[in-house]
């Protein structure tokens, strides 16, 4: 089952949390913090400035969380994604 993305919004899956600094420290698990970081899975027909497999920062309390065969997946609008990689 794919999810396929209405109007101005657009469907990523979540990155993995970061285990290690650059610098190769490595983090205990009651440290980290909720990544905003996702990759774009598929984007809606009114979507102009993202395309498939962009890499998103995203306002973290905008979106909607939705598990899907194991995997995280959030739907985020257009307007609430601040940033690509």
């Amino acid at each position: 089952m794919a999810l396929k993305p209405l109007t101005n919004h657009v469907v990523a899956k979540k990155d993995a949390p970061t285990k290690k600094t650059t610098s190769g420290i490595l983090l205990p698990d009651t440290n980290k913090e909720e990544t905003a970081y996702a990759v774009v899975e598929s984007v809606g027909p009114d979507v102009k400035n993202i395309k498939k497999n962009d890499k998103i920062i995203y306002k973290e309390y905008s979106t909607t969380n939705v598990k899907l065969e194991n995997v995280d997946y959030i739907i985020v609008e257009e307007k609430d994604i601040l940033a690509t990689l």
